[in-house]
């Protein structure tokens, strides 16, 4: 096997590895006693095939180390000359061309374009196999500059740049639970002069929270045919796969279930201890609706200081019921106070935009309409997205397989919900609001 197959048969070892090791993760992420036979199963599988990846891996080390001791030979009786930037000579015309470029350079028989060694920025371009021509900064970021502006959520989160040599982030937060007194800022208490004699020391509670990256990832396999055209190739590589990738960030940031990926609002909501609160349905309300109550409940447990920031997420078939909202009022009924239209066509309730996603459940469902300040919600993230390619994978089917990754992981900003100073027993306050199913 030859020096290029033997180092793309190492990431390929790697990547595996790490599919595994997130699926175990997952699974050990549920109670021992909890797991359903097929889990134990697949357990016992994934820690099989672990083993005997670590000892394929160990295996290819040394036939690894080998080729590139004789490659080592080779070098040292040859001159190595740095040529010009060839890219800057002749421009690439689009990302597809490029992504074509990648593809041909990898077969073998074919002579590498020249530009792909232009002196670009990003990883080492000596080895195709193992991706380094994938790794353009300015690619990288225009891909996550589309999958940016095809999100409708994330955009609206407080965002965290991971440095080089970290594979996450810990932040400190306040630990406190209750505004009562001597409980804010986790216990911190002042005292009044005449209440000197029995004034205690106090201090704020500090805790720690620890978000670490996970891979968000996507597969291509271009045929032959669609590597002949490069305008096919970009829009879907760069269209397609950027707005599936906001998709899912989308969806995790409503309901991740916080194991391998981000833990959501609706998953902050079913465990117990987490910020999100769910408003109860009223006394014999109808399955599938939406009344004023709802709204008015809703707006009392977000948090006052979050009010100005909030928008309302909505499922779009909530649209015609608001449409219609009114205020029962003896035998007539009142015009809605607080949903309308304004001059621009937003709808909006308590004067917050109302913004329709995909995301949010079927009516009736719990995460149908959802209340909230995304601000308050923290993604992770390092670097763009980061791209390789392979012609090993689908070789028989004379595929090319093209691999994206982001990196990239997010939960609510606040610990829990806080009781609020003065008020209802029960009633915590949150910058995120849902309502239970009905």
């Amino acid at each position: 096997m030859g020096l290029k197959a033997l180092r793309q048969a190492r990431a390929d070892n790697a990547a595996a590895q790490a599919a595994l090791k997130t699926e175990g993760r997952k699974l050990t992420g549920i109670a021992a006693d909890k797991r359903t036979p097929e889990q134990v199963a697949r357990l016992d599988a994934i820690d099989a095939d672990l083993t005997a990846l670590v000892d394929a891996e160990a295996l290819n080390a040394v036939e690894l180390a080998r080729a590139e001791r004789y490659a080592a030979d080779e070098a040292r009786t040859a001159s190595v000359v740095a040529g010009p930037d060839h890219a800057t000579d002749r421009p690439w015309a689009s990302f597809g061309e490029f992504l074509q470029a990648v593809a041909f350079a990898v077969i073998p028989g074919r002579t590498a374009d020249p530009r792909l060694f232009a002196a670009i920025s990003g990883a080492s371009t000596s080895v195709p196999s193992d991706g380094g021509h994938l790794v353009r900064t300015d690619w990288s970021t225009a891909l996550l500059a589309k999958a940016q502006e095809a999100s409708v959520l994330a955009p609206r989160c407080t965002s965290i740049t991971v440095g080089e040599g970290a594979d996450g982030v810990e932040l400190p937060y306040v630990d406190e639970t209750s505004r009562a007194t001597g409980s804010r800022w986790g216990g911190v208490r002042v005292y009044r002069a005449a209440e000197a004699d029995s004034v205690t020391s106090s201090k704020p509670k500090v805790g720690r929270k620890e978000i670490r990256l996970e891979d968000l990832k996507a597969l291509f396999y271009a045929t032959d045919r669609s590597l002949r055209d490069a305008t096919a190739l970009e829009s879907i590589a760069s269209t397609a796969f950027a707005s599936e990738f906001a998709f899912k960030v989308d969806d995790e940031i409503v309901r991740g279930t916080g194991v391998g990926e981000c833990q959501g609002v609706l998953a902050a909501a079913s465990l117990s201890g987490l910020p999100t609160v769910s408003v109860a349905k009223e006394t014999g309300q109808a399955a599938d609706t939406f009344l004023t109550a709802n709204i008015s409940k809703m707006w009392a447990r977000l948090h006052p200081r979050h009010k100005a920031n909030s928008v309302w997420l909505i499922n779009h078939e909530l649209g015609p019921q608001l449409d219609v909202l009114s205020i029962p009022a003896g035998t007539a009924a009142l015009e809605p106070r607080f949903v309308s239209y304004g001059p621009d066509g937003v709808l909006r309730i308590k004067g917050r935009p109302v913004i329709e996603v995909e995301q949010c459940s079927a009516i009736g469902d719990q995460g149908d309409v959802i209340l909230a300040d995304l601000s308050q919600f923290l993604l992770v993230t390092k670097g763009g997205i980061e791209a390789a390619s392979s012609m090993h994978v689908r070789f028989i089917f004379d595929e090319m397989t093209f691999r994206w990754t982001y990196r990239i992981n997010g939960m609510p900003a606040w610990r829990t919900a806080i009781t609020p100073y003065k008020g209802t027993s029960g009633a915590t306050l949150s910058p995120f609001v849902t309502l239970d199913a009905r």
